[in-house]
């Protein structure tokens, strides 16, 4: 091809991209707050760590330090955010004022917020951040609220519990089974709406979208392995059920370290100091150097403690390409029908590698976490600033306090939701287990990350990634694990088993199952990694809901622009299906914006 005219097309596809980008970059609706930050004093409703509370309320000391907060958050600017005050009053030897034995005794360092500013950058691919946006958040008052607390409330009481009991296929311990059974009746005194109406074990914190209720509560993407590189004379080198996975000739452990059954923040000290700042990460406690499959909330709150993020869509794209493939129609492919070279080698004569293939995909399921996360900070930071479970839980410990000191309009919001959950039975099941006060128990000993709860960094991404897969992947295909959990392979026909660990964590058992799909595990992967948060205490359903989507949004308009690259005389398309039920095809066929926008 003549160069020139090689390059004028170049050009033209990076415009054709951009004038979709331009098209996209304009939110449905504005981007609008519950309004909480205007109506109660002292900011009781917004997210204020780092900045000094009142030893007595939890509240802010001064709203001015919060002013200070917001002028960095709304300009950028690193100065302004190295003028905002972090942190409680420094002593004559320059060190922190901690109130608590483990602040003192450490010496511990203020931790600062994190990437503030993100949601100001811009980005050369997907929408831009300011483009995407997302409901308010439940306000102070709204029954949502009320259940959404009660429900983080209930998981970290849960914490330590075996998720096996949230599937009737699988073994329990009928004690675990009576404990679960009374936070789920003091749930449903609440009033639950929609499919979360009636919470029962086998729907009890699981997500919302297709394939989310079959199945045991973990993806299988979470627990199995494939079988390894050496075939040689029939044998394999793993069994699926030994929780291996390739990445390239060394392989991905599929067990997590064993946290001790310790909860945090339960001293109104450690809660004063942690929200203060202090920094208390890394301080959790380990059970020697035990690794278990995920087999508790407990488990699933250390992997996302510190996952890479990406971390479980990179191993489930892993997972995918080296499953085995069988089917009873000869055409059935790993891919989505539209991609590229899925005939046999003979037909097509190559082979989806550099594009269509492993390399791609595994890039851009990696590639959008980026994008969404810096669309997320925006709704964080800029917009919605909704204060964390843990200070939430602790204006349920202060209400008298807060009532005695402060008067204002909307109080009995706050009284109101106090009074619901107590007389729930919530507040009798966690005193029962938290020293008499309503503080809530913590997986993280530092608590909450240092950035507002709404929306959720994992959800976010964990929506976004999870498109991709779904948009190359043959979503329709089943899992078909084997009935000795030897092999788990794709297949066209359903299966009938899938995994749980046993107990202890320390092996996987194959239970019967209702057949399991690419895509139902997949959008159950997306919610065990954001519910997984939640089961820390760090976030709310609702966070995970909206983020989702935010995240699906941002994956379908990259995968739009990546389209228009691709060449037209391969075919391209692909159907993916999205959270709610519904089926967005993409090709590279574009309609342009206006040219005008250029001049």
């Amino acid at each position: 091809m003549d160069l020139e005219k090689r390059k004028k097309l170049s050009f033209d596809k990076r415009t054709d991209a951009a004038l979709l980008a331009y098209d996209q970059n304009t939110p449905t609706t504005e981007h609008v707050s519950n309004g909480d930050e205007e109506k109660h004093p002292q900011k009781l409703m917004s997210f204020t760590k780092g900045l000094e509370h009142d030893p007595d309320t939890g509240l802010l000391v001064r709203e001015d330090d919060y002013d200070a907060f917001m002028q960095g958050i709304e300009t950028g600017d690193p100065n302004d955010f190295k003028s905002t005050p972090l942190g409680p009053p420094i002593n004559s030897e320059g060190n922190p004022t901690w109130t608590s034995r483990k602040g003192i005794e450490r010496n511990v360092d203020v931790r600062a917020w994190e990437s503030a500013g993100a949601g100001l950058t811009f980005d050369l691919e997907g929408p831009d951040a300011q483009a995407v946006t997302m409901p308010p958040a439940p306000a102070l008052g709204s029954d949502e609220l009320t259940c959404e607390l009660a429900e983080v409330y209930c998981q970290a009481l849960l914490r330590d519990i075996p998720l096996s009991v949230f599937f009737e296929n699988a073994p329990s311990d009928p004690a675990d089974e009576a404990k679960v059974q009374e936070c789920l009746d003091a749930m449903n005194q609440l009033p639950f709406s929609g499919e979360r109406e009636n919470i029962i074990s086998a729907t009890a914190f699981r997500g919302f979208t297709p394939g989310d209720s079959l199945g045991p509560y973990l993806s299988q993407f979470m627990l199995a392995g494939n079988n390894g590189l050496s075939q040689s004379g029939g044998a394999m080198e793993f069994k699926a059920s030994d929780g291996y996975i390739n990445y390239g000739s060394i392989t991905i452990d599929q067990r997590v370290r064993r946290a001790s059954e310790t909860n945090y923040m339960t001293t109104w000290d450690d809660y004063l100091d942690v929200q203060n700042g202090a920094d208390f990460r890394g301080l959790e406690e380990y059970v020697s150097n035990e690794r278990r499959f995920i087999t508790t909330g407990r488990d699933l709150a250390t992997y996302v403690h510190y996952d890479a993020l990406y971390e479980a869509y990179l191993n489930a794209c892993l997972l995918l390409l080296g499953m085995g493939l069988e089917g009873s129609d000869p055409m059935t492919s790993r891919f989505d029908n539209g991609v590229p070279f899925q005939k046999r080698d003979f037909f097509d004569k190559q082979q989806g590698f550099a594009h269509y293939g492993g390399p791609h995909i595994l890039t851009l399921v990696t590639e959008v976490a980026t994008r969404a996360l810096k669309a997320v900070r925006y709704q964080k930071f800029n917009i919605h600033r909704r204060l964390r479970p843990e200070a939430l839980a602790a204006r349920m410990e202060k209400l008298n306090d807060i009532i005695a000191t402060h008067a204002w309009p909307e109080r009995d919001s706050l009284i109101n939701m106090h009074g619901s959950l107590n007389s729930a039975g919530i507040f009798d099941l966690l005193r029962n287990e938290n020293d008499g006060n309503l503080l809530l128990p913590m997986a993280f000993c530092e608590g909450s990350p240092m950035h507002p709860s709404y929306g959720a960094g994992h959800a976010t991404v964990a929506g976004a990634c999870v498109t991709i897969l779904k948009a190359f992947f043959n979503h329709e295909l089943y899992l078909n694990l084997s009935k000795d959990g030897s092999t788990m392979t794709l297949s066209d026909q359903p299966g009938e088993y899938a995994f749980v660990p046993e107990d202890q964590g320390n092996s996987l058992l194959t239970v019967e199952s209702a057949p399991l799909t690419v895509e139902g595990e997949l959008n159950k992967l997306a919610a065990n990694i954001s519910i997984g948060r939640n089961w820390a205490g760090v976030h709310y359903y609702s966070d995970y809901v909206e983020s989702l989507i935010l995240g699906e949004e941002i994956a379908i308009c990259l995968l739009k622009e990546q389209a228009i690259t691709y060449n037209p005389l391969e075919g391209f398309f692909m159907t993916v299906p999205k959270f709610d039920g519904t089926v967005e095809v993409i090709n590279g066929v574009t309609p342009h914006a206006p040219l005008s926008i250029l001049s």
